[in-house]
């Protein structure tokens, strides 16, 4: 399996799908709201994990959130 980064903001990012830098940057997208989390596996066929606040995994998500607000690429729901 192929692994994909994202830099941001002078960091590496693991864009794993279902992981919590890509579940950001789709919540943003589709103009979700901030909920973080992310999947263990495959994006809803693997656990759901919802981060502590602070963690790692928390803080992946929020960039993956920022990282995608700030390209201002959103869903054309037209």
């Amino acid at each position: 399996m192929m692994k994909e980064f994202i830099e941001f903001r002078g960091k590496s990012y693991n864009y794993r799908h279902g992981g919590p830098f890509d579940r950001g940057a789709a919540d943003s997208y589709y103009e979700r709201g901030l909920r973080p989390h992310y999947f263990k596996g495959a994006t809803y066929l693997s656990d759901e994990v919802i981060p502590q606040q602070g963690s790692v995994e928390y803080n992946d998500y929020i960039a993956g959130y920022d990282w995608n607000e700030e390209r201002g690429d959103k869903k054309d729901w037209g």
